[in-house]
């Protein structure tokens, strides 16, 4: 233990204190002898106390202890088999108490499992959330380091097989040796089995239509064996075939023709006999094939499109035609076409993944849109609140253009036990859509039900939006299923309800507890204009009742297979039973803006005969209106690509006479085309390669001549699978090169739109856009999941080697804490004693200087003392007890005032020592009366002493 100093040039102040303190002895002419040491003392101690703080002084204490840092690589190449829990809770055991223990799991990235502490490890288990499908160890190494306080005695024991695929550890051991941090390690050798993995799938990335390219096909193989191989272009076969595998790397050439323009995903497959690690057996790339542009259509029933393909067809246009059943799960295929065609597809019919997938494609893949009307469309169709209607130029709700009958529905909800999780929330937000449709002079009412009913929210007018909200998110999930009673209740509260439309939804997934006669309930709901719809979530739901119940009450019966349908579903009912949005009637619509279409449009129409009313966004363009006016024909951009509404059908159905008319095909095929990307001819080339879980992407001018506005900044958007989204900035690198980079934590494909931006800004504030590319690229599995060449031991040797530490070995667990270690000082800081020191010791200088006593104060204090120790010492006599002296002053007294008087006392110079009112009575019949004698001198020096003292104290008063 000892003292040191933070700041020791601080103590040269010292030295300028000692001629202070020359000065000042010299100087202090005031006071003298022992107030002067005294004063010249404490000033000195002061001063003292200030520099030893100012110098930051600090108490340090002498501790022998050890830090151990276990950095556990947790990735997936690294076996279960290795129980690194286990390893590092027997290590610990062998420490000493005091020794210090800290844990960090390595993945993707680091995380700590345990601090840096001397607590033990009473069944430790694993619980930090790492990405096991990367293995970087070069940010574990980095994180362990820190919580080391003293590298002396501190270290680091990295358990890993060394098979890192993001970061560089050497590299960060070479920063950890500057910094004086050894590290051990315990290698985990990977168990050798027999494995074949596709390690890359190369195509080139642009192709023209009827071009023919090449894929190869890379493969690494731990073993001589025989394989079959197979690839596909978008999920249909190429080839298959036997191919022979030596051990280490193989390369397979396939040939092949471009057929269809767009993007295309291809696959390759190896199957092994004996393979223990499927992961690896599959790879992608993609490419993209120039040709003329390509248009999904959607229909909502078969056979509907044939104007819209005939129209196509005449434009030289290619297509293809699906169900909304048949919609892909693949982001990237809907990036493939120029332009989606939805003809009158419910939104029933499309799950929100879906639709989120097409709405991201329009906004930042530049494909277009287009909706053609019918009764299962628009609002009518459910669109309401969806990632669609984001994207059209329509609004799928009147906003207070036409008076809309009022409405009155009752929500039955299913709340038991298995709507837990994802199903009530759907429902709660089925619900709220609902509730957003409906305006404040229509009812609504909220019957969750179980085994028995419970209101949520009363039938009641919906003055209060927030309020009904909150309830309809506070319904919980438990119990079990009983559907009549909640029927009946929902029946005879909305009987009484004051509306024009009356309507009941019934959602339930489950089978009713008792079966009682539904026959004579929806009888009554008939008779009071009541309907009611059902929904059936699941295959467990009692799907024949609630579509029997459906048709009693005049309902639709709908069966909800993809749940995240529901809210399109409530939306969907809200809007039928207004019976408002279907405008049945004859007119010709009105041109009413867009100049490239007044030489088609503006020169006299057809008439319809109907439509589905909307209302038009507020930055779209109307350029067909009805008499209402309700947008027919609307347009707009969003984000980077465009949309458009037809609000009436394609079929005939509204528009016999629009088919009749010789432009109708024109008409068509120009709205579609209007959709397409704006850059058919990009000149930005965009490439990308990946290493480890860092992305490289590289753009390049295609021309060299200048822009009249130049080059602005280069924008990329990277969208994953999961349609999360991540915004790239590019640096230039050369004149007309550009690149960027990017870290990607999973697996999967990705797609990549980059759009260059002219320099400065248009009106608006929105930048030019010059030119774009969409680029593809895969992960295909888990970099862990790849055969290695078996280099990770060699690099953690290395490591070793490098920064002055010990190779483990996993049957050695006590070796951990076998170490030399470097006594740790552990400081405390005392500058702020010694200035609360300092401060009581100025006081004291103060009173030293300020307060004067008089000269035998001293003497005096030093009599009472020694009075008071020989008091203490013996007993006191009766004439020293506090009673006598009381009784002695009082007998003085009395003699003052007699001698005032002018009468003597009595027995001449005599005074009672004591009263018989203060004796006891047995010292008044066995002690006789105790006088004591007063000198003449004394006597008459007493009334004169206490005069001065009373003078003095009248005058200290004034």
């Amino acid at each position: 233990m000892g003292i040191q100093f933070e700041r020791g040039w601080a103590l040269l102040l010292l030295m300028p204190v000692v001629l202070y303190i020359g000065w000042l002895w010299v100087g202090m002419y005031r006071l003298q002898g022992w107030r002067k040491k005294l004063v010249v003392v404490l000033r000195t101690m002061v001063l003292i106390l200030l520099v030893l703080a100012l110098a930051g002084a600090q108490w340090y204490t002498l501790i022998d202890r050890k830090s151990v840092v276990f950095a556990a690589d947790r990735s997936a190449s690294v076996k279960a088999e290795n129980n690194l829990e286990a390893w590092i809770g027997k290590a610990a055991q062998e420490r000493a108490p005091e020794d210090e223990v800290g844990i960090v799991s390595l993945g993707l990235k680091a995380a700590i499992e345990k601090a840096l502490d001397a607590r033990g490890l009473d069944a430790f288990k694993f619980t930090a959330q790492t990405n096991s499908q990367f293995t970087n160890l070069a940010s574990g190494l980095q994180l362990s380091a820190s919580l080391i306080r003293n590298q002396k005695s501190g270290r680091i024991i990295l358990l890993s097989d060394g098979e890192e695929n993001a970061g560089d550890f050497l590299r960060q051991g070479k920063l950890l040796r500057d910094q004086g941090v050894k590290i051990d390690v315990v290698p985990l050798a990977a168990k050798e089995r027999k494995d074949a993995a596709v390690e890359a799938l190369r195509v080139p990335d642009k192709l023209y239509q009827a071009e023919a390219y090449t894929l190869e096909a890379v493969i690494r193989s731990t073993s001589a064996s025989s394989a079959l191989l197979r690839i596909f272009e978008d999920d249909q076969e190429i080839t298959a075939q036997k191919v022979v595998l030596s051990k280490g790397e193989n390369r397979f050439a396939v040939q092949s023709l471009a057929k269809e323009p767009g993007f295309h995903r291809y696959r390759a497959e190896i199957y092994v006999e004996g393979d223990e690690q499927s992961a690896n057996n599959t790879h992608y790339a993609f490419s993209k094939v120039q040709g003329p542009p390509k248009v999904l259509v959607v229909e909502g029933k078969s056979g509907i499109s044939k104007n819209v393909e005939a129209a196509l067809q005449s434009a030289l246009i290619s297509f293809d035609t699906i169900t909304p059943e048949l919609l892909s799960n693949d982001f990237i295929t809907y990036v493939s076409y120029e332009s989606i065609v939805i003809n009158n597809a419910a939104a029933t019919q499309i799950p929100q993944a879906k639709m989120e997938m097409i709405e991201q494609a329009v906004r930042d893949y530049g494909v277009g849109l287009v909706m053609f009307g019918g009764e299962d469309s628009y609002g009518l169709g459910g669109y309401f609140k969806t990632p669609i209607e984001r994207a059209l130029p329509v609004y799928m709700d009147l906003r207070g253009k036409r008076e809309i009958p009022s409405l009155g529905i009752v929500l039955v909800m299913d709340k038991s036990g298995s709507m837990a999780g994802e199903k009530i929330k759907l429902a709660q937000e089925a619900a709220s859509r609902t509730v957003d449709l409906l305006r404040d002079k229509d009812t609504i009412g909220v019957l969750g039900f179980d085994a028995s009913p419970q209101w949520y929210v009363e039938p009641q007018k919906l003055s209060d939006k927030a309020g009904v909200l909150d309830k309809i998110n506070a319904i919980p999930a438990d119990g079990g299923t009983e559907i009549y009673t909640a029927v009946e209740q929902a029946y005879e509260k909305l009987s009484q309800v004051d509306a024009q439309r009356k309507h009941i939804i019934l959602l339930t997934d489950g089978q009713s507890a008792t079966n009682q006669s539904y026959e004579t309930l929806t009888a009554s709901m008939q008779k009071n204009n009541i309907t009611m719809s059902t929904v059936a979530i699941g295959t467990d739901a009692d799907q024949y009742l609630l579509k029997r119940l459906a048709d009693l009450a005049k309902g639709r019966y709908y069966a909800a297979v993809d749940q995240t349908t529901i809210p399109a579903i409530f939306s969907r009912e809200a809007v039928l039973i207004s019976r408002t949005y279907i405008v049945n009637q004859p007119f010709v619509p009105s041109f009413s803006g867009g100049s490239d279409w007044r030489r088609l449009l503006g020169q006299g129409l057809p008439s319809l005969n109907g439509y589905i009313a909307t209302t038009v966004k507020e930055s779209a363009e109307a350029v067909l209106t009805s008499p209402e006016p309700d947008p027919i024909f609307a347009r707009w951009h969003y984000g980077s690509g465009r949309s458009v509404a037809w609000t009436s059908d394609v079929t005939g159905a509204w528009t016999a006479n629009w088919i009749a008319w010789p432009a109708f095909s024109q008409m068509l095929t120009q709205m579609i085309k209007w959709t397409f990307p704006q850059f058919q001819s990009s000149p930005i080339e965009l490439s990308s390669q990946l290493v480890g879980n860092d992305l490289t992407l590289e753009a390049k001018m295609l021309s060299d001549r200048e822009s009249p506005v130049g080059y602005g900044e280069l924008h990329a958007v990277v969208t994953d699978e999961s349609l999360i989204q991540h915004e790239v900035n590019f640096t230039s690198t050369a004149p007309g090169e550009f690149s960027a980079q990017l870290s990607v934590d999973k697996s999967g494909a990705y797609m990549a739109k980059t759009e260059l931006l002219a320099e400065g800004s248009d009106v608006g504030g929105e930048k030019r856009i010059l030119g774009s590319a969409t680029s593809g690229f895969v992960i295909p599995y888990s970099p862990e999941y790849r055969i290695t060449d078996g280099q990770g031991l060699n690099k953690l040797q290395q490591l070793v080697e490098m920064t002055g530490g010990r190779m483990l070995a996993l049957e050695h667990p006590e070796e951990a804490y076998n170490f030399a270690s470097a006594a740790e000082k552990q400081l405390t800081s005392i500058a702020v004693y010694l200035l609360m020191a300092a401060l009581i010791v100025l006081l004291l200088d103060i009173a030293a200087r300020r307060i004067s006593l008089p000269p035998d104060t001293l003497a005096r204090l030093a009599a009472l003392f020694r009075r008071r120790r020989a008091a203490l010492a013996s007993p006191p006599s009766l004439a020293e007890t506090p009673l006598a002296r009381l009784h002695e002053r009082k007998q003085l007294a009395e003699h003052k005032l007699l001698r005032k008087a002018g009468r003597p006392a009595e027995g001449g110079a005599t005074v009672v020592a004591a009263s018989s009112a203060q004796m006891r009575p047995q010292d008044e019949q066995s002690a006789p009366s105790a006088t004591v004698p007063v000198p003449e001198a004394a006597s008459e020096a007493m009334p004169d002493a206490m005069s001065r003292l009373l003078e003095a104290r009248r005058r200290s008063r004034k």
